[in-house]
């Protein structure tokens, strides 16, 4: 599948100010971007942790992928995120060695990344992103 490195773990929260006032204040890391993802109806904020990113994930819609996940599971990890070379063709890799795709075409993501969700049944109870820069 040609992963490069762990591009980010998501982390699902019910209020994405005071999560950011918990990583900046308390841990001592920096946000560098807030940004909305309209699509998948929610809140980013990022932070770098050596080279690996940290994304707080604040559903906009109590409906949403992230809204749903917090009322079943509550504030936590949502997913982790690997960066490959070809998205296409690991989402076909994946799709050829029995993983159920959550999307099986690329889409527009946060950072201006493409993405697409491996299902959790799939792949040992963990919500796995693939990641490419276009």
């Amino acid at each position: 599948m040609n992963i490069s490195h762990i591009e980010h773990i998501g982390i699902a929260v019910k209020n994405l100010n005071e999560s950011i006032k918990f990583y900046e204040e308390v841990l001592g890391f920096k946000c560098y971007s807030i940004e909305e993802v309209k699509d998948q109806k929610v809140r980013t904020a990022f932070f770098m942790v050596g080279q690996t990113k940290i994304e707080l994930l604040e559903s906009t819609e109590p409906d949403g992928p992230v809204g749903k996940f917090i009322e079943k599971k509550g504030e936590g990890i949502h997913h982790i995120a690997f960066a490959v070379k070809s998205l296409a063709d690991s989402l076909k890799e994946a799709e050829s060695n029995g993983v159920q795709l959550i999307d099986k075409h690329p889409r527009a993501g946060a950072e201006g990344l493409n993405i697409a969700f491996l299902h959790p049944k799939s792949t040992c109870g963990v919500l796995t992103e693939l990641c490419e820069k276009p």
